[in-house]
């Protein structure tokens, strides 16, 4: 299947940011704070996936702001789950996933939108691995594990991305909205890429920065993770 999309001029472009939301009260403000004042004409959605500290107190403030939605699932259901019902919601011609902590910077949609823009992707992904401003040094063994999904990934889908596992993911809408997504936690990165592979979209990597957090200040991906990507990266090179 080849897509052609038509093109995407910047008048046109209204960018929907889903920010999947679980127990994230230290850092919820400041980081829609700062999706805010990106220049970029946007709608944020955020689906809080039940979380039970005070995140869905900030969130009842924050959805009388106006260009905010708020979607709430009753009980935890994983990031999966929460990509799924931000991207069924989302009324932007082009979709980006933003975490809901300070890792990853606002700052870089415009370069991200750029490829689409131009006509050239439907789909860009940003690289943590490629030259970028800046990026915090982390163990050896959670970039080794990065790298080894994203090979593995590339084996079965064909692709050469260098960052399968990053959350910066943008989208045409149109992409979106071919994509069932079926997993429920992490394992929705390597289901993404598997499904977007056989679209035979047009794909795009950008640099970005990235400042990573550690487990102790809230990191929520575990070794567990890991093997469930790996089941999902064979599962979805054969199955939809």
């Amino acid at each position: 299947m080849s897509l052609h999309l038509t093109p995407l001029s910047p008048e046109d472009l209204l960018l929907t940011v889903v920010i999947p939301v679980y127990n994230e009260e230290a850092t919820l403000r400041e980081i829609v704070e700062v999706v805010r004042q990106e220049p970029t004409r946007k709608e944020i959605i955020l689906v809080d996936d039940g979380s039970t500290d005070g995140t869905p107190a900030i969130l009842e403030e924050l959805e009388t702001t106006p260009g905010i939605r708020v979607i709430r699932h009753e009980k935890n259901s994983g990031k999966g789950a929460a990509l799924k019902t931000g991207f069924r919601e989302a009324e932007g011609n082009v979709v980006i996933i933003q975490d809901a902590d300070m890792e990853y910077d606002p700052g870089d949609y415009e370069e991200l939108l750029r490829p689409i823009l131009e006509g050239k992707a439907d789909v860009v992904y940003g690289s943590r691995f490629l030259v970028r401003h800046y990026a915090r040094v982390h163990l050896y063994s959670h970039y080794l594990g990065n790298r080894m999904l994203t090979l593995f990934s590339n084996l079965m889908t064909g692709l050469n991305l260098t960052d399968m596992e990053t959350c910066y993911k943008m989208f045409r809408k149109e992409i979106v909205d071919k994509i069932d997504l079926k997993s429920r936690r992490f394992d929705v990165e390597p289901e993404i890429t598997a499904k977007i592979a056989k679209l035979k979209c047009r794909i795009y990597e950008v640099p970005i920065s990235y400042a990573g957090r550690d487990f102790d200040e809230g990191k929520k991906i575990t070794w567990r993770d890991g093997f469930a990507a790996i089941r999902a990266i064979l599962k979805y090179r054969f199955v939809n």
